[in-house]
């Protein structure tokens, strides 16, 4: 996707001038995962033209591997960013998405069994998921191959209501289940649960009800591991994050961070990255849920969608509070 991001905290319809990049869970979760040392790849379309071009540039110059990067149609999906202040929340408004390359891109496109055989793990969001019929049905096609090639399969639950529109959660249900089905690892808390999958809990409290909802998901699904985060915002510029993981049935919670805010889009990705880092390095839980919200925090710290912090400096950050310059 394109990002275009309104300067400073003018609304749209007071701007004269955008700042243009590329984003989009998976280039974050590739570039992310390409900065903690693996090699990421995304699996897209991009137009056949100057914009097809400057994203692929973009994107080689994140980390982020392009062999599977298609080219054809016309468009690519952008989103308009304005800045939010105070009481005033940050909005986005998608556009162009439907008619995007990717979204008008035919399964045949796409080397569909060369991307399951070359992969260890391919991730999957809920935000493709809300696209179309074409783009879902190639989703659960490319998943159902990596699973059956030994891959592991992540899917990060992302349900966007505008995206899916009037009666969302009811549309969704179905093929939230059906990717589920072939998940591994999971992202999402206990909201999904409760509103895309209609599960129902009698806990008031929060974190209750995250206990209570998340084993019966893993158990229902046969999910080998779930993780996500809360979030608390006190104002503009100033959240608390907690993340936790459910593994080989216990829970796993990180420390609560307090923490600014200079650009929160990208954060969960940037969390979800430090999942799949500390799972694919054998981390213990305790040191993966915890290197997986820090590195969340600093991308709260970057402009920009995408994580762009290495391992050493997550670590620098779990082990320090604020640090001096680095000379």
């Amino acid at each position: 996707m394109m990002r275009m991001q309104v300067p400073g905290y003018e609304l749209l319809s007071q701007a004269n001038t955008l700042n243009y990049s590329f984003s989009g869970t998976g280039v974050n979760i590739a570039a992310a995962l390409s900065h903690f040392g693996h090699s990421g790849y995304l699996v897209s379309a991009l137009p056949s033209n100057a914009i097809g071009d400057a994203a692929v540039s973009y994107l080689r110059k994140l980390g982020v591997k392009t062999e599977f990067v298609q080219r054809s149609g016309n468009y690519i999906g952008i989103y308009f960013l304005e800045n939010g202040f105070g009481i005033r929340t940050s909005r986005v408004t998608y556009t162009n998405r439907q008619e995007s390359s990717f979204n008008t891109a035919a399964q045949s496109v796409y080397p569909f069994e060369e991307i399951a055989k070359s992969v260890d793990l391919m991730h999957f969001c809920g935000i493709t998921l809300s696209m179309n019929d074409q783009v879902r049905n190639q989703m659960k096609v490319l998943a159902k191959l990596v699973k059956e090639n030994g891959g592991l399969v992540v899917f990060d639950c992302n349900y966007r209501p505008s995206l899916w529109g009037e009666n969302g959660y009811e549309k969704a249900k179905r093929h939230y289940e059906e990717m589920l089905g072939f998940a591994d690892i999971v992202m999402m808390n206990e909201k999904d649960a409760m509103f895309v999958l209609g599960m129902k809990t009698g806990m008031i409290d929060r974190k209750e009800q995250l206990i209570d909802l998340i084993p019966k998901v893993a158990d229902r699904f046969q999910v080998s591991l779930i993780a996500g985060t809360h979030r608390t915002i006190h104002d503009h510029q100033s959240h608390t994050l907690q993340g936790f993981m459910f593994k080989n049935d216990d829970f796993t919670f990180s420390k609560i961070v307090s923490f600014p805010v200079l650009d929160r889009i990208g954060a969960g990705d940037a969390f979800t990255s430090g999942i799949l880092h500390g799972e694919m390095g054998d981390f213990l839980p305790e040191q993966t849920v915890d290197f997986a919200v820090t590195a969340a925090v600093l991308a709260h710290t970057i402009v920009g969608d995408t994580p762009l912090s290495s391992e050493a400096e997550v670590i620098r950050a779990m082990n320090e509070n604020i640090g001096d310059i680095i000379r």
